[in-house]
């Protein structure tokens, strides 16, 4: 059966991105996807590329990789809140002065979306959504009726994105589907310090199946102190809770958070 692997907001985690490759290819993976934001957040921006070219992961366009590899002057995540940009604007600098020019401008020629057949299904790679980068679309505030619109216009059956750190899957009517895949870079506000990618397989219905990615998240921390990253983004990698990016999140998903 055709089965690919499909990761989602790396956020500089060379150590997640590290094994969640390796464990998709155990799990007989044909190919493996990113949905970007390959930068952001961690520590050592430069070091997820090799294991990018390596693994042969094809890779589409994040808001911070446009961002990243057309020198804006933010992230354009999205944010409102003062706060929150606060936060993304350290983040972004970091990134920024810490990517290499070649891996620049291999950013800046990335696609903004990939069409994949998945035995009889047309996916849709995107970020956000379809018809934004940095869209934000949430599990309880996103309807069924809105992602239906989104897969006739355009012109798909299975609509896969990320950008909002928190993964989930509905199926709509007619053997259609929208997935976030979750990501890569940081627990999704759940008390728990593993990360997420996603594994589909036609089979030939279609199956999706949320792999939690267990890696050394206390290195990943120490280097984030040693680059002198905010506390409040190691604090996250240590316990599992966000302390950033809070006021994006729709009232049901903060609820399950701790902050």
């Amino acid at each position: 059966m055709p089965t690919i692997a499909v990761i989602g907001g790396i956020y500089s985690n060379h150590l997640a991105l590290a094994v969640a490759l390796e464990d998709a290819q155990r799990r007989g993976a044909e190919q493996t996807y990113c949905l970007g934001d390959l930068g952001a957040f961690g520590p050592h921006p430069d070091r997820i590329f090799p294991l990018l070219r390596q693994h042969n992961v094809q890779c589409i366009q994040g808001n911070y990789d446009n961002s990243i590899g057309n020198g804006l002057p933010d992230c354009q995540c999205g944010y409102t809140d003062p706060r929150d940009n606060h936060f993304a604007r350290l983040s972004y600098a970091y990134t920024f002065a810490n990517t290499n020019p070649d891996n620049r401008e291999w950013m800046k020629g990335l696609p903004a979306q990939r069409r994949v057949m998945l035995g009889k299904y047309r996916l849709l790679l995107c970020h956000g959504s379809p018809r934004r980068t940095n869209e934000f679309l949430w599990e309880s505030t996103t309807s069924s009726h809105f992602l239906d619109y989104l897969l006739n216009t355009h012109d798909a059956g299975v609509i896969l994105g990320t950008h909002t750190g928190i993964k989930w899957h509905r199926e709509l009517s007619g053997d259609r589907h929208f997935v976030n895949v979750g990501v890569l870079g940081r627990p999704e506000n759940d008390g728990r310090t593993n990360v997420w990618y996603a594994l589909l397989s036609a089979e030939p219905e279609l199956r999706v199946e949320f792999i939690p990615v267990a890696y050394d998240h206390e290195r990943l921390a120490a280097e984030m102190r040693s680059e002198r990253l905010p506390e409040e983004f190691v604090t996250t990698i240590l316990t599992g809770w966000w302390t950033t990016c809070l006021e994006i999140l729709p009232a049901k998903e903060r609820r399950r958070g701790r902050y």
